[in-house]
């Protein structure tokens, strides 16, 4: 059973930066596509940001582009989100996400994706 543990979260000031870190354990770790996504209060969870399972090509909603880059390290089963230009709007709890399937460009729907980590909280002060 693959497990996945968020870490890096907390509290930044607006135009900061943050980087969040996505350990995973068990199954195979690099076959797997690996996602983002972030849950902002009363709100849906949306799809914030995708890789490979090569590390090769990434993908990232739009609200996002050009201030947030995801990278993994498949030698330390680790996918990391670096956050920069932070704005109050980012502010969610963020989740690690992986696929079994290694289609690509992955479904940004949260049923689209098999396995979850336990979120970390982000929040940027405006």
């Amino acid at each position: 059973q693959v497990q996945l543990v968020e870490s890096g979260g907390g509290l930044v000031q607006a135009g900061g930066s943050l980087r969040l870190s996505c350990a995973v354990s068990g199954g195979t770790f690099s076959p797997k596509v690996m996602g983002w996504f972030r849950q902002a209060p009363g709100k849906e969870r949306e799809f914030v940001a995708a890789i490979s399972w090569d590390g090769s090509t990434t993908f990232y909603t739009d609200s996002v582009k050009g201030r947030f880059t995801m990278s993994r390290d498949n030698a330390k089963n680790t996918v990391y989100l670096q956050m920069s230009s932070l704005k109050a709007e980012d502010t969610a709890a963020y989740y690690c996400a992986a696929r079994v399937s290694r289609s690509w460009p992955p479904a940004v729907t949260t049923s689209s994706w098999t396995y979850w980590g336990q979120g970390t909280q982000v929040t940027v002060a405006s």
